[in-house]
């Protein structure tokens, strides 16, 4: 913090009476000092960021403060007001003025110990020492957490370390076992049960705060939740997705947990964990002026069992890996990142140009131009407009799932070079696997900048200049002179592989892909399975063979959802009341060929339900490739019918699949002896020995 602000950032008669002047004001400092190379660009970054969201905060704050390539170093400039200036805080102005300031590339350290700043900011002997200090220095040397003369001698009334409400934070946190039992709960008398201990344990909440910069009100709802939970005589541990990072809560910790807070003003990253826990979600300034109102609405909600449903999955690049992974569980992540935003593509381009076929016949694409003919009243000249369109929409296939891998891999600067090898991947003909190989050695190449000192005075325009212009030259330079032509070979071998396959192999490569699907069910080896369907189909005339795979895959893919809807129709006294709802919407999902409607019953009884589910892929992969059934939209499930070779046959397929799975559950369920419906769930009675696992009803306490 030493660097970071001194007595001449510091401004302790500040005149302004408006945001935008005090801005103004403690900017024209930091300019004065070096800190910031552009006054008005700076200040124009500052205001996009204030109208996001007021800046203002309960207790007289304010906080202006933004990232900006305008800034050289990490700064903090510091204004008092006597009248007071307005930065839309509810109770009204604010006298202690913040102008944080942080270049585009700012590194961890810095971020960290700004973090800890905005943390302070919610310690009512700060704000009171910051109100009555007499001069700049003091200032200054107040808010860098260091402790200046006092000629009274009475030092501990004036400083207080901005390093302390960290360690608190991480006091906190440490609190918590692994177990998520906090110090001190279990000081009963020795030999007191299980039982005992749990019911005299405090209530225990897991919260994520962020906001779109990460920088000061991340921190300040983190300050201001611990703060509250403490008072309020509950266990609370928060983690703050901000700028520096994060570090992920212990999943021990958040099954413990009896309630969520999610105080955000962006996206939050891994939400699945969350699922089946009392939940408030909020704005992160909620968090910050009203904490004990929310840690009272989640106790109210735990109370009444109101729990948030499973969801499919956080996407792998919210994921981000878990500390302590290996090298091929990275990987799968970071492929898995480029396909799942590679998908939607998929889906409105090849259901477009389905879509064209339909309407237009399988000669719609050799149609000229909509740009150059096109007819309103003719049907031909919509089916080409809807083909064409589609058309493009493919085009962006393999510079997305580039894009998107070196994404996973390196964030956002991963993106330049990557989308840019993933074009030059089409340009060379290489295809699929030349955009795999793209996305990973972009990303790998972002790497590898990042790691290379760099002076405080460039990094500004290292994220917006340096690394895509290096990035992407030495991307482009590899893909097009020294791997882009091996690969393209390849992907023509496999291509031609596929096109030979007839009878035992294209049955068996119709099992293999069915238990694909069924696997994980929307997961990493279900998206590869149907990525390697849709490689396949992604041009204008896709060969017999891949719409034999595309058609064999969706087949599969339906089958698990449409099993247990099926199930639970036939044998309901087996599933629970959740279970059973669950079924209703399952037939709707499966019919559409969303696996992921037979996640809650995996989730729930895993070793009956996917092996079955395997069962009835494989069997319906393999009819649908023996029957000839071909498909040309990559989605769409009973709704593409009218587009499938020998459409009958291919019913039959999937019928034949979903009754094995139905009857392999069914009997499965069945040898375990055990009827769910026997008790309500959530009931007195249905206790949490009678509770299924990974079901999301509350358990009886």
């Amino acid at each position: 913090m030493t660097d970071m602000i001194t007595a001449d950032l510091v401004d302790l008669d500040l005149s302004a009476d408006t945001k935008e002047a005090a801005a103004r004001a403690l900017a024209e400092r930091m300019v004065a000092q070096g800190r910031v190379t552009d006054l008005e660009g700076f200040l124009a970054d500052v205001a996009a960021r204030e109208a996001q969201m007021p800046t203002g905060l309960d207790g007289g704050i304010g906080i202006p403060h933004c990232r900006s390539a305008h800034v050289t170093e990490p700064t903090l400039a510091f204004g008092r007001s006597a009248l007071g200036i307005d930065f839309g805080a509810a109770d009204g102005p604010a006298d202690l003025i913040f102008l944080i300031a942080a270049p585009a590339g700012a590194d961890d350290a810095h971020l960290t110990i700004l973090s800890s700043l905005a943390r302070q900011l919610m310690n009512a002997e700060f704000t009171a020492a910051l109100r009555s200090v007499g001069d700049a220095p003091a200032a200054a040397a107040l808010i860098r957490g260091e402790e200046p003369a006092a000629p009274d001698g009475d030092e501990d009334s004036v400083a207080v370390p901005a390093a302390a409400s960290a360690g608190a934070a991480a006091g906190s946190t440490a609190d918590c076992t692994g177990d998520g039992t906090a110090d001190g709960t279990a000081d009963g008398s020795a030999g007191a049960g299980e039982a005992a201990a749990e019911a005299e344990r405090p209530f225990r909440i897991v919260a994520v705060t962020s906001c779109p910069t990460g920088i000061a009100h991340t921190y300040m709802a983190a300050e201001s939740l611990e703060n509250a939970g403490r008072e309020a005589g509950v266990d609370l541990v928060v983690e703050t997705q901000g700028s520096a990072g994060f570090t992920r809560l212990d999943p021990a910790v958040i099954q413990a947990a009896d309630g969520v807070i999610l105080a955000h003003d962006v996206p939050v990253r891994d939400k699945d964990r969350f699922a089946g826990k009392a939940t408030v979600d909020t704005g992160v300034k909620a968090a910050i002026n009203r904490p004990g109102e929310l840690i009272t609405e989640v106790r109210g909600k735990a109370a009444r069992g109101e729990v948030t449903s499973a969801t499919p999955g956080a996407t792998p690049v919210e994921r981000g890996g878990e500390p302590g992974e290996g090298y091929g569980t990275k990987l799968r992540t970071w492929l898995m990142s480029g396909v799942s935003y590679m998908v939607p593509f998929v889906a409105a381009g090849g259901l477009l140009i389905a879509l064209g076929f339909a309407i237009g016949g399988y000669e719609i694409n050799k149609a000229p131009s909509v740009m150059d003919h096109f007819v309103w009243t003719q049907a031909d000249s919509w089916a080409a407009l809807l083909f064409q369109i589609g058309g493009v929409a493919f085009g962006f296939l393999v510079p997305v799932l580039a894009g998107y891998i070196a994404y996973g891999m390196a964030d956002r600067p991963g993106l330049v070079p990557g989308f840019v090898g993933g074009s030059i991947a089409l340009t060379v003909n290489a295809g699929f696997l030349g955009g795999l190989a793209a996305g990973l050695i972009s990303g790998a190449v972002v790497m590898a900048i990042q790691r290379v000192p760099i002076p405080a005075a460039l990094r500004g325009i290292m994220p917006v200049v340096v690394i895509p212009l290096i990035s992407s030259a030495v991307v482009g330079f590899l893909m097009f002179v020294v791997i882009g032509k091996p690969i393209a070979s390849a992907q023509k071998a496999m291509t031609d592989w596929l096109s030979g396959l007839s009878g035992t192999n294209a049955v068996l490569l119709g099992a293999l892909l069915g238990l694909m699907m069924c696997f994980d069910l929307g997961g990493p080896v279900n998206k590869v399975a149907y990525a390697f369907a849709t490689a396949g189909i992604a041009v204008a005339d896709p060969s017999d063979s891949a719409m034999k795979i595309m058609a064999a895959v969706m087949a599969a893919g339906m089958v698990p959802p449409l099993a247990m809807a099926l199930a639970t129709t036939v044998r309901g006294r087996l599933f629970n009341a959740a279970e059973r709802e669950n079924g209703k919407a399952a037939w709707v999902l499966g019919a559409s060929f969303i696996s992921e409607g037979a996640i809650p019953f995996a989730a729930a009884d895993p070793l009956r339900v996917i092996p079955a589910s395997m069962a009835g892929g494989a069997l319906t992969g393999a009819l649908s490739m023996a029957f000839g059934a071909t498909l040309r939209a990559p989605h769409g499930g009973i709704f593409v019918v009218p587009l499938i070779g020998n459409p009958l046959l291919y019913l039959v397929a999937v019928a034949a699949g979903v009754c094995v799975t139905t009857a392999l559950v069914v009997v499965l369920k069945g040898l375990r002896g055990q009827t769910p419906a026997a008790a309500a769930p959530g009931s007195a009675d249905a206790g949490p020995s009678a509770s299924t696992a990974g079901t999301e009803q509350p358990v009886a306490a």
